[in-house]
């Protein structure tokens, strides 16, 4: 599999002899309304990303031009895979459990090959694409457990639809990837993998592919009432949306009963809104919203330039003045512009930031002048030409460049700081 291969546009169709559930009336009628409604997503999600973003995917984790297949349609997109790597990057985890194997399965295992060699167990209901994945990994020269699970009608009634046949699932994960089953077995398919959620381990992590779709916004809002200790939070950069969920300690799942009113609830509820067609409407046209505009990127950009002046002050935070561009882009994923040889580095650090990994540099200038560089992945509605804002009486000028996003903070005159920042995009 690899970008000579084309991505048809549906998901894949069960294998003749496969013992595949029957669908329930109730099933297609879900599948045919929140089809409806949710066209625009499915039309969206097409689109794999950028050329560049694959490119730099690609680079990141050390693999071949060519070793992905054209993504988008049912495949996951680059932002997602992104995504993927960063949060192995955050984690380093021992165990990986992913519900639906591809492109993901490649590049979740090339990324724990490249941050602690932890292990991927990867579960997929079609049995001839198992194993047709499992020889692709191993052409590529990574390891991974990939294991057949045919949908079984749900052992719940948390859930409709049907559900993987799972086994020998893993007593203890780090990292949760749910990109499976597809949306045509039911729109809250995917909820079910909340069964899941009791083996994560503290501050383990879930990443759930297509997460703009309505009927994943439903899932979304269910988990977050029987899970209240998981932080579940929308998160930018791929074109079908990411929903991230962290697990806190001492996490209690609500009791099964209040599960199913709230399964009760949300039928009333949709039944309601068929009626009048307002909650459908609405829960469609708040999923098209952008998750992240250029003002929080830049309320991010002039947070890092206080913090990084408060550690310049403080003796018990040493900057590192060392610049190591190479082992900066390998553990971030982020390629920094080249720094004038007449400045200074003054400090540079790696933080959190919306959008995954951020590096923040402060910097003195050829006139002596301080300013602070933030450089994470990019979500803005920027350009290569910066633009300039302002925050708290400072500047701050921000340009993309590629996938990647930076801005440049300073106490300076406007004029001034687009003139740095335009000779640093330059680069």
């Amino acid at each position: 599999m690899t970008s000579r291969q084309l991505t048809s546009l549906l998901s894949l169709a069960p294998v003749p002899g496969e013992d595949v559930p029957g669908v329930h009336g109730s099933d297609r009628l879900h599948r045919l309304f929140y089809g409806a409604i949710g066209w625009p997503f499915l039309a969206f999600s097409l689109w794999g990303g950028t050329r560049a973003s694959k490119r730099h995917l690609l680079s990141r984790i050390g693999l071949e031009e060519d070793a992905l297949p054209h993504l988008g349609s049912w495949k996951a997109d680059t932002g997602f895979l992104h995504r993927i790597v960063d949060a192995i990057e955050l984690l380093r985890p021992a165990m990986v459990v992913e519900l639906g194997c591809g492109a993901s399965s490649l590049v979740a295992a090339r990324a724990l090959e490249l941050n602690g060699g932890g292990r991927l167990v990867s579960y997929d209901q079609h049995g001839g694409f198992v194993n047709a994945t499992q020889r692709w990994l191993e052409e590529e020269g990574v390891t991974a457990s990939l294991r057949h699970a045919p949908l079984r009608p749900a052992a719940s009634g948390d859930w409709p639809g049907s559900w993987y046949d799972l086994h020998d699932v893993p007593d203890s994960i780090d990292l949760l990837i749910i990109d499976g089953p597809p949306w045509t077995v039911h729109p809250f398919v995917r909820g079910a993998a909340d069964q899941l959620f009791g083996r994560l381990r503290p501050g383990g992590m879930v990443l759930l592919d297509d997460a703009a779709r309505p009927g994943e916004r439903v899932v979304a809002r269910r988990w977050r009432r029987r899970w209240p200790n998981m932080r579940f939070e929308r998160v930018g950069g791929s074109t079908a949306g990411t929903l991230a969920g962290r697990k806190s300690a001492d996490v209690i799942p609500l009791p099964r009963r209040e599960i199913a009113m709230v399964a009760g609830t949300r039928r009333v509820a949709f039944a309601a809104a068929l009626l009048v067609g307002g909650w459908l409407l609405h829960d469609a046209a708040e999923s098209v919203a952008p998750p992240v505009q250029a003002a929080t990127f830049v309320d991010e950009a002039e947070a890092s330039y206080r913090a990084s002046l408060t550690r310049q002050a403080m003796l018990s935070q040493p900057e590192s003045t060392l610049l190591d561009r190479t082992e900066l882009s390998r553990a971030t994923g982020l390629s920094l512009p080249v720094i004038p040889a007449d400045w200074r580095v003054l400090d540079v650090q790696v933080y959190p930031a919306k959008s995954g990994m951020a590096i923040a540099m402060v910097l003195q200038t050829d006139k002596a002048e301080t300013v602070a560089l933030f450089t994470t992945r990019a979500e803005t509605p920027a350009e290569r030409l910066p633009l300039l804002d302002r925050r708290n009486d400072r500047s701050v000028a921000y340009w993309e460049e590629g996938p990647v996003a930076f801005a440049l903070t300073g106490e300076l005159p406007t004029a001034r700081m687009l003139s740095l920042s335009a000779s640093l995009a330059s680069s």
